[in-house]
């Protein structure tokens, strides 16, 4: 077969599979008049009335001109989506600007607009779009909201064509899409003794610095606008130039928090479940963290970190601080369950890790896990916020469930330096992060106390 018997075959076949579709896009009403006309087509024969086979051929008629014509209307319509803000937090609403422009020579018909949405979001919103001029514009909005934390697609958009008849409707999709990011809730913090000042030259370097002594130093060349009382006169007389002691580099706080996402350890699900609340509790310490300025390290009990985090963790201040926030609640957003029943990963990070504080959002622990939680405790500090998961699914009304098991493993805890805080159903987190100061603060001074 020739080259042009192909274009010619492939014409063919996309205009057939165009007339499958049109005629794919009758209506209940377009089907009930084709039906008809058929039908009276048929008595026509059978009875031989030439009348009636006029009626058929007519009701027959309009539905497939109708579909025709759709089918070869070729409107040239351009769709932007706006969506505004592009991460909101659960229980936020975002807004959803669509704007149609008619960039053809010729005025549109009526066009009905919709969007698809996921059912999380609320319904599908749908427009109808008066006639629009040749380069005329509209712009409709319409609101989403979830509960749900995650990533939500919007789109792609959608014309629905219908004849003025209302015979046929045809659907032509634009090819965009955005995402809708739902990120936890973040609850704002007070600042806590606990967590210490994220800046400063630290005690540690300065030691460091006294031990190794003055040889030690690695000076630089001297340039415009140094302090002289910088100038390193034994290494300026080594080199014959000035030469001075470089800025001592300020050891940053830093901060590790581990969430725990073991399916085992939460009962319930939904926004107000135990693991949503331990996701929001760890959020809101990362942020509050990082505008504090500390070096902070999101981990969880299957022992992974945030992609593209550092060993140290992501630092926290300065411009970047606000980006790196995106990043986390980015990450926390789709977190999820883990199909892990231990926190010994968690453990072996941790090990590895350095010192600097260690905050958790524990769910429910066993014998083991607590005497490996246990093992974590740092010098530099932890807090455990522990979720119970009988007290987050009993029902209030009901007789309250044993605790003794759960209550000897919070001391276990507490034996082992961690800073304990139990977490009843329905907590605000503030509340609960005051208490770990004033619980940190008091056992800081019992430990002083104790060395006098």
């Amino acid at each position: 077969m020739s080259a042009g018997g192909t274009e010619r075959a492939a014409a063919e076949r996309a205009e057939a599979g165009g007339v499958r579709t049109a005629l794919a896009g009758l209506t209940t009403r377009g089907r009930s008049f084709l039906a008809a006309g058929i039908a009276a087509a048929i008595c026509a024969y059978v009875l031989g009335q030439s009348e009636l086979l006029r009626v058929g051929l007519l009701l027959a008629a309009l539905p497939l001109t109708c579909a025709t014509v759709l089918h070869h209307t070729r409107y040239r319509v351009s769709g932007t989506r706006a969506l505004s803000p592009a991460r909101v937090p659960a229980g936020g609403e975002a807004r959803v600007r669509l704007r149609m422009e008619n960039i053809s020579r010729l005025p549109t018909g009526v066009l009905m607009l919709q969007d698809r949405v996921p059912y999380v979001l609320g319904p599908r919103p749908r427009f109808v779009l008066d006639r629009m001029e040749p380069g005329g514009r509209r712009e409709v909005s319409y609101r989403v909201r979830s509960d749900l934390r995650g990533r939500y697609p919007l789109g792609p958009l959608q014309l629905r064509l219908i004849d003025p008849f209302g015979m046929c409707e045809l659907t032509r999709s634009f090819a965009e899409s955005d995402t809708l990011t739902v990120i936890p809730r973040v609850t704002p913090l007070a600042p806590a003794r606990f967590a210490g000042e994220a800046r400063g030259y630290g005690d540690g370097h300065r030691r460091a610095l006294a031990l190794a002594g003055e040889d030690d130093v690695i000076p630089r060349g001297y340039r415009y606008g140094d302090d002289l009382r910088r100038v390193h006169w034994r290494s300026t007389a080594r080199y014959g130039e000035l030469m001075v002691r470089r800025e001592e580099q300020p050891r940053r706080a830093r901060c590790t928090v581990l969430l725990d996402t073991r399916a085992g350890a939460y009962e319930g699900a939904g926004p107000d479940s135990a693991f949503e609340w331990a996701v929001s509790g760890a959020a809101s310490t990362l942020v509050h963290l990082l505008e504090r300025g500390f070096s902070v390290r999101l981990l969880t009990d299957t022992g992974s970190a945030v992609p593209g985090e550092s060993a140290d963790g992501f630092a926290g201040g300065g411009q970047e601080s606000a980006d790196t926030a995106g990043l986390i609640l980015d990450t926390l957003a789709v977190i999820d369950h883990s199909g892990g029943e231990d926190l010994s990963r968690a453990h072996d990070a941790l090990r590895g890790g350095g010192e600097g504080l260690l905050i958790a959002f524990l769910g429910d622990l066993d014998e083991e896990q607590a005497t490996t939680v246990a093992g974590m405790s740092r010098r530099g500090g932890a807090v455990a916020f522990v979720l119970d998961p009988a007290a987050w699914t009993r029902d209030p009304s009901g007789p309250p469930r044993p605790e003794e098991q759960h209550t000897d493993r919070l001391h276990l805890l507490r034996d082992a330096g961690w800073t304990v805080v139990r977490v009843p159903r329905g907590a605000a987190l503030d509340e609960l992060w005051r208490r770990a100061d004033r619980e940190r603060s008091g056992l800081a001074a019992v430990a002083g106390e104790v060395r006098t």
